[in-house]
């Protein structure tokens, strides 16, 4: 008999919000690890995912209603750094993320999330002393 070993992550809880999120807006958030978090205002809907990827291809992010109606999860994995695109599918309809800015590419708008680079403080503009 073989067993196989699951190399389960545990989610640090450092989430915060993204920085594509319209002005206000605490969701979506990520985290240090590259998980992203959403938080969805649909009181009277019975399902709502999350799909990943450019027409929504890569992934799907089943969310969970919580007692006051927002729909809530969290990516299954962590993401790749860089830019993401996403949407909603609520009750089989699909739309953007109101909480975040959209952006178009090809031929469609759709809402995306950014995943810090972990080496983002390299590219950051300094305050350096300058010669003259």
């Amino acid at each position: 008999m073989c067993l196989a070993q699951t190399d389960q992550q545990t989610i640090i809880e450092d989430f915060k919000p993204s920085t594509l999120n319209q002005p206000g807006q605490e969701y979506p958030q990520v985290n240090s690890q590259g998980y992203a978090r959403f938080r969805i205002a649909a009181p009277e809907a019975q399902s709502v995912v999350i799909s990943l990827g450019l027409g929504g291809t890569r992934g799907r992010t089943p969310l969970a209603k919580d007692a006051e109606g927002n729909w809530v999860g969290t990516t299954v994995e962590p993401m790749d750094e860089g830019f993401h695109y996403y949407h909603l599918t609520v009750d089989g309809e699909v739309f953007n993320d109101p909480g975040t800015l959209n952006f178009c590419d090809s031929t469609r708008w759709e809402s995306r999330i950014e995943i810090p680079a972990h080496d983002q403080d390299f590219y950051a503009l300094k305050n350096v002393l300058h010669l003259l």
